[in-house]
């Protein structure tokens, strides 16, 4: 029997979604259902990146929900941030953000990108991302699992 064969005899084998949560932040005019995001590392271990990796891997979709991942700030909804900001990483972190279009979300992905984490007051650590950029949306979590990110991610596309 064929793999093709096999999908129409046992049919689909996921989970049906979750009832999406209530949207605590108004997406940004003009997205509709969708959200594209730009990621930026501002100094991080690199856990949170790969919990966000996994949010985008087949297993947890985040696509399904309208979020989607894009290389271009300029093509980009908001702006997805990990990590504490460092002495290197501040004025790119506000140079990515001025190149995403107005209106614009910031969602702080993970305790450092949240409060400064474990990294707080290190001498080349200037602080957590809402110490240098308004923040719109916080994940905490060390890291936070792929099911916390999507929840932030849907309360933002409202699906």
């Amino acid at each position: 029997m064929t793999w093709i064969g096999k999908i129409g005899r046992v049919g689909r084998m996921v989970e049906p979604a979750p009832d999406a949560p209530e949207a605590t932040v108004a997406p940004p005019t003009g997205v509709t259902g969708s959200l594209q995001l730009r990621h930026l590392d501002a100094g991080s271990c690199n856990g949170c990146e790969l919990e966000i990796a996994s949010t985008f891997s087949p297993v947890y979709d985040a696509e399904q929900y309208g979020a989607r991942l894009v290389a271009s700030p300029r093509h980009a909804d908001g702006l997805l941030a990990t990590g504490v900001v460092t002495q290197n990483m501040r004025q790119p972190l506000v140079n990515t953000l001025g190149s995403v279009p107005e209106p614009r979300v910031v969602i702080a992905v993970g305790d450092c990108a949240c409060t400064g984490g474990v990294f707080r007051g290190g001498y080349g650590v200037v602080g957590a991302i809402g110490d240098v950029v308004p923040v719109d949306v916080e994940v905490p979590g060390c890291p936070p699992t792929p099911q916390q990110i999507i929840a932030a991610l849907r309360s933002v596309t409202g699906r």
